[in-house]
């Protein structure tokens, strides 16, 4: 059997776009140019070539299509029986099958008219001849316009289907509408199929997927079938029928007890025994759901004989109940159970299982004397594990009683937060794996460069700081140092405090004058004070806070708050009363008059670069949408980015 991945079907292309296709990938592969000092040989090979190739591609596109579509008599018995129900077969095979001909139709197309090229005199036959062979072609292809869409359609369609595999573990559930076959599905599987309190809420096939002995299981959830003759059923209700049909898998057959899927318990009888024909061989389960609202015991005597009779004649009859969760799981254990079984059974009435018998042998050693032995654990081992469990239990509170060799019943966190509610607090340290238990609180050192920061580091330096400035100023005020003899190393260190303070006093000024914004920003080369054209002064000035850089810059950090003030009261003595306080615009924000003319000629450079500068993002002109150089002409293969 063919194995087909309906998903990687290419997409079927409407007819306008097929012959687009090809005539534009022949108008980009062939030559396009034809000179006047071609012979006419060179110009029937020119048009033959064109012929051929759109040919090609028909051809080639076309047997795509039919390839990748899967042959109804190839795949398995499910898959076509499923698309003759969803497309019917009779629609499907003559879509192909007009598809194949209109190939074979343009190849001998391409044919009589690569034969009648050769006989052309002059290039406008020629050129006529590949006009008429293009056209019928393409007249070919837009015949198939209807036969295109379908099988588009089709294809839309068969890429959305479930991936099915018939031959795998597979537990089919089928029902009623309405009886829970969806909520029983997503209890076991990982599916999620829609639920809803009224009929037919399922409308294809579903699959969902799930793990039972270590092995990965299927479980189909069809759609609900009504017990009326097959001719009557509808496409919904026939996939149900389908995979009942084709299927190797334990059927679950769901009724519902209390009535409220709109049949009574006689009428799901009456059509299980209408369906019970497709069980044949198949493991066969009946569970009665919806036994939160009423019980197995709890219904009369003459709604309870039926059910009575189908587990008389040797059928399983299980209760569950979907909502309450109460009996899921036996159900779909005992199904899976009566499956693996019966695939046991059938691999062991298979040619190939004498051969693989032959190459087992089983031990049983028999008993020396005649004397139970038990599985042993030494003491020593008991009271090692026990001590790890312990050890664990003291570790986490949310543990629970630790017996001889069971596993520990840890709390998880979401219980312990339910427990505490507002008062839970969130500890990500309380896991954490150390040898010593009480470092799992400690701060995490910041390291840098191979050193922890937390030991170069002292909290009152500041305080201690401060003290020795008030002690330093008290003893310089009450004249201590006056009556000693100042040495070298003593005037030495005068100079460097006195440098540092200066220095400190130097960067307070300047975070002031970065926190103030109410002066005009400058470009440094428009400050003639603090050009210093030899780089050494600059240098030495900056490393002793010292000179003539440091003091231009010393008067600028406080120029925004105390110069600007002093300005305005300037100016408010010496300008008559009646004169106006405004400042022009072209002298507001500069400084003295050597800068107004620096910020002109910067003004005017930055007019000049905005004139001749390229286009970018924000510029409203629409550019050429088609460059000639890239749409115009004979281009080869390869890239088209390049003139």
């Amino acid at each position: 059997m063919a194995h087909y991945n309906f998903k990687k079907i290419t997409v079927v292309p409407s007819a306008k776009d097929f012959i687009d296709i090809v005539l534009s990938k022949t108008q980009r592969k062939t030559p396009t140019v034809v000179h006047k000092h071609y012979k006419i040989s060179r110009i029937r090979q020119f048009y033959t070539r064109k012929i051929k190739y759109t040919q090609q591609n028909y051809h080639d596109k076309l047997a795509t299509i039919l390839t990748e579509f899967p042959k109804l008599d190839d795949i398995h018995p499910f898959y076509a029986d499923l698309m003759n129900v969803l497309y019917d077969r009779d629609h499907y095979k003559l879509a192909l099958g007009q598809l194949n001909i209109a190939k074979h139709l343009i190849d001998n197309v391409a044919k009589d008219y690569v034969r009648l090229t050769k006989f052309a005199d002059s290039l406008y036959r020629c050129k006529q001849l590949k006009r008429a062979a293009l056209g019928r072609m393409c007249t070919i292809m837009k015949q198939q316009k209807q036969n295109l869409e379908y099988l588009e359609q089709i294809r839309q369609h068969l890429s959305r289907l479930p991936s099915i595999d018939p031959n795998t573990r597979t537990l089919l559930i089928c029902g009623f509408p309405n009886v829970g076959k969806s909520s029983f599905m997503n209890k076991i599987t990982r599916a999620d199929v829609e639920v809803q309190p009224y009929a037919f809420t399922t409308k294809s096939l579903f699959v969902g997927h799930m793990d039972y002995r270590y092995l990965r299981w299927q479980v189909v959830d069809t759609p609900g079938i009504l017990d009326h003759p097959l001719e009557e059923r509808n496409t919904i209700e026939m996939q149900a029928i389908t995979a009942l049909a084709h299927l190797r898998a334990a059927v679950i057959y769901v009724m519902d007890l209390s009535g409220q899927c709109g049949h009574g318990i006689e009428e799901q009888i009456q059509l299980f025994e209408n369906i019970r024909p497709l069980f044949s061989q198949k493991p066969l389960l009946i569970a009665l759901n919806k036994t939160d609202i009423i019980t197995l015991d709890e219904l009369s005597v003459e709604e309870r004989e039926p059910i009575e009779k189908l587990s008389g004649e040797g059928l399983r009859v299980l209760s569950m109940s979907t909502v309450q969760e109460g009996g899921v799981m036996e159900v779909r254990n005992a199904a899976c159970d009566a499956l693996l079984s019966q695939r046991i059974e059938h691999k062991l009435k298979s040619k190939k299982m004498p051969d693989v018998l032959n190459r087992l042998h089983l031990a049983v050693p028999a008993p020396r004397d005649g004397k139970e032995r038990p599985a042993h654990i030494p003491p020593g081992a008991k009271s090692h594990k026990k001590s790890q469990l312990m050890e664990i239990d003291d570790d986490d509170d949310g543990m629970g009683v630790v017996s001889d060799l069971a596993p520990p019943t840890r709390k998880l966190e979401r219980d312990i937060e339910l427990e505490q509610g507002d008062d839970y607090l969130l500890d990500l340290k309380k896991r954490y794996l150390l040898p010593n238990k009480e470092e799992k609180y400690d701060v995490i050192p910041e390291i840098y460069e191979g050193k922890n920061i937390s030991d170069f580091i002292d909290p009152e330096i500041l305080e201690r700081l401060e003290k020795l400035e008030r002690e330093e100023e008290l003893r310089v005020a009450a004249g201590e140092y006056e009556s000693e003899p100042e040495d070298e190393e003593t005037l030495r260190t005068r100079n460097l405090a006195q440098k540092i303070r200066r220095k400190r006093e130097f960067l307070h000024k300047i975070n002031i004058s970065k926190r103030v914004r109410n002066h005009p920003i400058m470009p440094r080369t428009s400050r003639p004070l603090q050009r210093i054209k030899d780089p050494a002064v600059n240098n030495s000035a900056m490393e002793t806070g010292e000179g003539p850089l440091v003091e231009t810059m010393e008067e600028d950090s406080g120029r925004g708050v105390t110069r600007g003030k002093k300005r305005m009261r300037e100016a408010s003595r010496s300008a008559p009363p009646h004169a106006s306080r405004s400042v022009s615009r072209a002298q507001s924000g500069v400084r003295p008059s050597e800068v107004e003319n620096v910020a002109k000629k910067m003004k005017r450079a930055q007019k000049y670069l905005n004139k001749k500068s390229r286009k970018g993002e924000a510029d409203r002109k629409i550019v050429t949408k088609m460059p000639k150089h890239l749409f115009a002409g004979k281009r080869k293969s390869g890239k088209t980015s390049r003139r």
